[in-house]
């Protein structure tokens, strides 16, 4: 093997990214939405209402691995940013054999530059499970068109699974799968696929296996969480379409990077050239792209697609990128590292003046347990602690040990948690906010404190004295749940 196509070469930038991303998750405050699986990794359950239950699994790893903290929340989803990029390179060697070991590798270091990969690996989402089991996915489908063996299609339908559980926009590019074998067989390969059909019935199998936990979880709950996400559908604005559409494609750039955006765009146009001459991976790589992107583009045509969303097809992009050559390779990498690195300077040390609207790591992660402080010096001795919102009472579970720190909404009757709170306690709640005060027989205003660091305001947050009503509707104190917070040292 020359020396321009040993691993070696490779794994270096890989660990060191490794050890980057390490530092800046155990060094970040963890976000409202990140102590909120926090509480669903100490509440198991088989689904959730805002999604499936995998990063609660993942988050759980970590915290038996690393303790109840920041770096342990997110160690599993670090780890599985950098491990992903095997499925990259083993996936480009089977779908684009013409294009040589070494592009394999570059294919994988095009993802890790994306903006995208730069912050899902830090933070603990959904996203980055759903990216590494597609991933996965994309792999076995490369070892399925290599003709490497049938059995394939049994680790593939684990991946698909393993997706699914992880997010619900998975469903799309096992979807395109669907849409390729079509093809195969309508021109011309109609017996390669009926010799792959005990493979895909395995794992078809395989899918509802591992989703049923799931689907069970939304039968006994009145498919809420079925009905969250795919409500998402029943909205429809089109006379806003152009907005929503730039919006699409700004975000896109944005998560991508501009130079990694070219090389995603440049490789998925060659493929679909190759696609017309019927060449089997690309076709594979274009149906498992093009399904979900024509989904977000329909949906964006009247209704606000996240950014995030798309995230499920840059395994593919990334994958299409081996048809490619390097000429500008090493800008587009070099580019898109180092507007992460900036975003992870700014949200570690607030280098630039910014607001709360534009830095995000200030909006969401900053003075939470200068404010814990600030609440434990107004709250007596055995008076719980309640939040408006879910976020809010999620990172105070996460940073006032010894406190019954309370969550208030009707999502928290679907967790298995302690329900009901009575006497004295202190609500905390940004002024902006509402909550009910029919709740309680006393609601006496303490003051409003800012959250906040270095003199930047991230939000105002009010205090009250409440006093819990005691013929609460059983049906409210079941929207009243008390969550785990770490022990008192």
């Amino acid at each position: 093997m020359s020396a321009g196509y040993s691993p070696s070469r490779w794994l270096y930038p890989l660990g060191l990214l490794a050890c980057v991303r390490l530092v800046v998750a155990g060094w970040l405050p963890l976000s409202p939405d990140e102590a909120y699986y926090r509480v669903w990794a100490l509440a198991p359950a088989a689904s959730y209402l805002d999604h499936p239950p995998m990063v609660a699994v993942w988050l759980r790893l970590g915290l038996l691995l690393a303790g109840d903290s920041p770096l342990g929340a997110r160690l599993v989803g670090v780890l599985a940013g950098c491990g992903l990029s095997f499925f990259i390179i083993r996936a480009a060697r089977d779908l684009v054999p013409d294009g040589g070991r070494e592009r394999g590798w570059r294919a994988a270091l095009l993802l890790q530059a994306t903006l995208a990969l730069a912050i899902q690996s830090v933070v603990i989402t959904p996203d980055m499970p759903v990216l590494f089991f597609v991933a996965m996915l994309l792999w076995c489908m490369g070892r399925i068109v290599a003709g490497a063996g049938t059995w394939w299609w049994g680790l593939a339908g684990l991946a698909a699974g393993l997706a699914f559980d992880s997010k619900y926009t998975a469903i799309l590019p096992v979807a395109g799968i669907g849409l390729w074998l079509g093809l195969q067989a309508l021109w011309g390969r109609w017996a390669w696929v009926r010799g792959q059909a005990a493979g895909v019935a395995g794992a078809l199998g395989l899918v509802a296996l591992v989703v049923a936990p799931v689907v069970w979880w939304n039968a006994r709950h009145d498919w809420a969480s079925f009905a969250r996400q795919g409500g998402r559908t029943a909205d429809w604005h089109p006379a806003r379409a152009f907005q929503y559409l730039t919006e699409l494609l700004g975000g896109q750039l944005g998560l991508m990077t501009p130079g990694v955006a070219l090389f995603f765009a440049g490789g998925m146009t060659c493929l679909l050239r190759r696609a017309r001459r019927h060449d089997p991976g690309a076709m594979l790589l274009a149906c498992m792209t093009c399904v979900p992107a024509c989904v977000f583009v329909q949906h964006a045509l009247g209704d606000r697609v996240q950014a995030n969303w798309p995230l499920v097809i840059y395994p593919l992009l990334a994958v299409g990128t081996a048809v490619l050559g390097w000429r500008w390779g090493r800008w587009a990498v070099g580019g898109g590292m180092a507007m992460g690195a900036m975003v992870y300077a700014q949200a570690l040390f607030a280098l630039l003046p910014l607001s709360a609207h534009t830095d995000v790591a200030l909006r969401q992660m900053a003075g939470w347990r200068d404010l814990a402080a600030r609440i434990n010096d107004v709250a007596r001795p055995g008076e719980f602690i309640a939040a408006c919102d879910y976020g809010t009472a999620a990172e105070l579970a996460s940073v006032m040990p010894g406190r019954v720190v309370v969550g208030m909404e009707p999502r928290w009757a679907l967790f298995s948690l302690p329900h009901g709170v009575a006497g004295d306690g202190v609500m905390v709640c940004n002024p902006r906010r509402e909550f009910e005060r029919a709740d309680f027989t006393l609601v006496q205003p303490l003051g409003v404190v800012m959250r906040g660091r270095h003199g930047r305001v991230a939000e105002p947050v009010g205090l009250y004295r409440v006093h819990m009503r005691e013929d609460l509707p059983a049906a409210r104190v079941q929207s009243i749940a008390r969550l785990p917070v770490p022990p008192q040292s």
